[in-house]
């Protein structure tokens, strides 16, 4: 996936907002929370998300993929695709909309409506 790809992706999600951070990160947000970000490198492109607790202890140690530095270190459940082989363009884009599906569940029921979401789905039968 190129820059241009994952941008175009991120983009396309329901109310996302996007900015450059961090020096030269491209950041997208939903309701002012990060659900993605990426960036250039001379060895190609960074794509960091977050996943669930089993799609963390899944993806953490599998080939050009590693838990997010910083992130990981402070107990956050996010991952770094960072090299080849790493998830296919497919995969990655699964990946990106559950973590959008993550974040977006974690706003707050006025925050959900306010940006045309409805309530958050309930799991608890």
């Amino acid at each position: 996936m190129t820059q241009g790809e994952f941008n175009l992706f991120c983009s396309a999600l329901p109310a996302t907002t996007f900015v450059v951070q961090w020096g030269g990160s491209q950041v997208w947000k939903i309701g002012g929370k990060v659900f993605a970000f990426a960036g250039g490198h001379d060895d190609g492109l960074r794509v960091t998300f977050k996943v669930s607790d089993l799609s963390y202890e899944m993806l953490r140690e599998q080939p050009g993929l590693r838990p997010a530095p910083y992130l990981a270190s402070r107990g956050l459940k996010w991952i770094q695709h960072f090299a080849k082989p790493g998830l296919s363009d497919g995969e990655l884009r699964d990946y990106l909309r559950q973590s959008y599906a993550i974040v977006s569940q974690g706003l707050s029921k006025r925050k959900r409506l306010e940006l045309g979401l409805g309530a958050p789905i309930s799991l608890a039968r």
